[in-house]
């Protein structure tokens, strides 16, 4: 199946993040066969580390899919990389403000438009002390039940033990085994005819959440806490 057509600017970030994400880590991609090669998909992700982007671009990308990420707005206002990310076809989020639908509304056009949509429930990089994922924002159940696609469970490990945001430290040696793994897409249907409100949300938002750390717990051979 032929890929989705990549702008230069998206030719610009394959060039870079491949070979940066072998360099910084053994890269392990499992359960790729879970991403649709064609059509719209919502991806929901767990956030340890802001190295988890470019893990999961490049997973993505191994399965044809062009990611479109929900990114912090505060990244537009960057010099170069608000360009890129402008150019790249992402998706701002506006938080606390009144714009913030927009953010959602501008993943529901990109569903509807058939692309791979890219999230991370959390809205922060976990602030749990054994990384686990924390309580997440409702707006993927949201995209979820208003826009009816595929939404699939995407576990990282390994990228927090690289860059730890909270600890300030970078240690790419020694090198360690990146695991990127993917779940089945989550039932929904047992929601389909209920009124969409607070409850729902939240129990949408949890039962995502809850494929996420299963699939953490899996890739971590722990239990998951």
């Amino acid at each position: 199946m032929a890929r989705e057509k990549a702008g230069p600017l998206i030719g610009l970030c394959i060039v870079v993040f491949y070979p940066l994400t072998r360099l910084l880590g053994r890269r392990r991609f499992e359960g790729l066969e879970h991403i649709p090669e064609a059509g719209p998909v919502l991806v929901a992700c767990n956030h340890i580390s802001y190295l988890d982007p470019i893990y999961t671009g490049v997973f993505l990308h191994r399965r044809g899919r062009i990611p479109r990420f929900l990114a912090k707005q505060d990244l537009w206002r960057l010099p170069v990389v608000g360009r890129v990310m402008a150019g790249a076809g992402q998706i701002p989020v506006s938080r606390g403000s009144a714009e913030a639908g927009d953010s959602l509304r501008g993943a529901e056009r990109a569903l509807a438009e058939g692309k791979a949509v890219l999230i991370y429930p959390e809205g922060a990089i976990t602030r749990d002390p054994d990384c686990w994922p924390m309580v997440a924002h409702t707006g993927v159940a949201r995209l979820a039940l208003h826009s009816d696609v595929p939404v699939v469970p995407v576990a990282h490990w390994g990228t927090q033990r690289i860059y730890d945001h909270y600890g300030r430290r970078f240690r790419p040696l020694p090198r360690t085994d990146v695991i990127v793994r993917a779940g089945p897409p989550i039932d929904f249907s047992d929601f389909r005819r209920r009124a969409v409100d607070g409850p729902l949300l939240r129990e949408v938002t949890d039962r995502v959440m809850g494929a996420v750390r299963d699939l953490l717990a899996e890739v971590r051979h722990e239990q998951a806490s």
